[in-house]
């Protein structure tokens, strides 16, 4: 029986990367002037948490320095996203779990701030019972820590749940924990979501074959 559903936030709950390629774009150019290539992006920069990648980012910087970088990025995120829409079948999928009591989680490597931006910034603040970020876990996706400490919010077991993930660290850390991960193609091909852990690849919540899972479990 299905009793719970993990979901990532950006680029699976709404399609963002565009506004976050934006606000990278922007920054680095700030910085030193540097260009950032849609291809950089999706292959180096999407789905991963702060502290490694502005680390990697910016290998001169210190630590302090990559801190401040990285609220700047997301602070011009925030202004380039005043109001966001739920990806399409989305909200049928929510009102079906709470009609189920299907427990529902969010699993992001977003800090804190961002996910509460956009959860309103969508409609749906109090949606969720819990919203697990990165920054506030030992350690972020691709570990599967945050996907087993979700379940363990959930009091649910892996067998018994889906995750709903874009990124490839994303899918990584969700099929690592033992759940069937359902792939967004908002981000990455079909392709390296299946090879990366997914085992069914979607557009959006809309899908028959997502609904069939579901009725299947």
């Amino acid at each position: 029986m299905l009793t719970a559903l993990l979901f990532d936030l950006d680029g699976t709950l709404t399609d963002t990367d565009t506004l976050h390629l934006q606000a990278f774009r922007q920054l680095l150019r700030e910085y030193d002037g540097r260009e950032l290539t849609q291809a950089q992006f999706d292959a180096q920069v999407s789905g991963r948490a702060n502290g490694e990648l502005f680390a990697e980012l910016f290998p001169q910087a210190s630590p302090l320095e990559c801190q401040a970088l990285a609220e700047r990025k997301e602070a011009l995120f925030r202004a380039l996203a005043p109001a966001l829409d739920p990806m399409p079948g989305l909200l049928r999928l929510l009102e079906h779990a709470q009609g189920c009591r299907i427990g529902m989680c969010v699993v992001t490597n977003a800090p804190r701030l961002n996910a509460e931006h956009m959860l309103t910034a969508m409609g749906l603040g109090e949606r969720f019972a819990h919203v697990l970020v990165a920054e506030e876990l030992a350690r972020a996706k691709p570990d599967p820590l945050p996907y087993l400490t979700g379940l363990e919010r959930l009091q649910a077991v892996a067998g018994q749940a889906l995750a709903f993930e874009d990124s490839l660290p994303g899918v990584k850390a969700a099929s690592a924990a033992g759940i069937f991960t359902v792939g967004i193609a908002t981000t990455q091909t079909t392709e390296r979501l299946l090879a990366a852990g997914a085992k069914l690849v979607v557009d959006d919540f809309d899908d028959p074959r997502l609904w069939a899972l579901i009725e299947s479990m």
